[in-house]
């Protein structure tokens, strides 16, 4: 059984790997199918490394997992309806706490 505080410490990964606006954008382009990191290179203009680094974090959580595929490897969501209902919650959340793109956070905490 696990401890109360591994349960914090999972969760609080999980957060972590979801408050990265790249790892977002990760999500978000996932959603709409598998892609290749070259695919995520070229779509969010990020570099090779930076892009590979974030799909680590969010592999590390159990969000996305790649397969081969030639040469490459294809990437996807693990659990699609459920990360994207979480992330629908996060932003339902933001619009009724008056936090949203109108109000940026750098806004409110410089």
């Amino acid at each position: 059984m696990r401890s109360e505080a591994t349960g914090l410490a999972a969760e609080a990964a999980l957060f972590h790997a979801l408050s990265d606006p790249s790892r977002l954008l990760i999500v978000r382009h996932l959603s709409l199918g598998e892609h290749r990191v070259v695919d995520l290179t070229a779509h969010l203009g990020l570099a090779q490394s930076t892009v590979s680094k974030h799909l680590a974090c969010l592999k590390d959580c159990g969000l996305v997992a790649s397969r081969p595929e030639g040469r490459a490897s294809v990437w996807s969501l693990t659990r699609r309806e459920e990360l994207l209902e979480v992330v629908a919650t996060a932003e339902r959340l933001l619009a009724l706490t008056g936090v949203g793109p109108e109000h940026q956070y750098e806004e409110r905490h410089p």
